[in-house]
């Protein structure tokens, strides 16, 4: 990274365009392939005996729910309730 800013900083992706480009792609790659294996084991806690009957559809909405939990967490619950209730209202 420290590499990548330097060459950014005097100008020199033009005089290394190809250096410029790996560099900016490593600096993107993941180092390991953990969200997979996240997904995996979360998924193992949402599909436990009493929810094996549950459409798969469902079981994938509350996978994801599970393993962004941090998003989750920032969430406003009371918004999302007020959203639900206008969008479901029945008229």
């Amino acid at each position: 990274i420290d590499l990548c800013k330097w060459i950014r900083l005097n100008d020199l992706q033009c005089v290394y365009p190809n250096v410029d480009i790996a560099l900016r792609m490593y600096t993107c790659t993941p180092a390991t392939n953990c969200s997979a294996e996240r997904s995996f084991s979360r998924l193992k806690r949402v599909k436990n005996y009493l929810r094996s009957t549950m459409s798969e559809e469902r079981l994938n909405y509350l996978a994801i729910l599970c393993i962004e939990k941090t998003i989750l967490q920032d969430l406003d619950i009371k918004f999302v309730i007020d959203e639900f209730t206008r969008r479901k209202a029945r008229r």
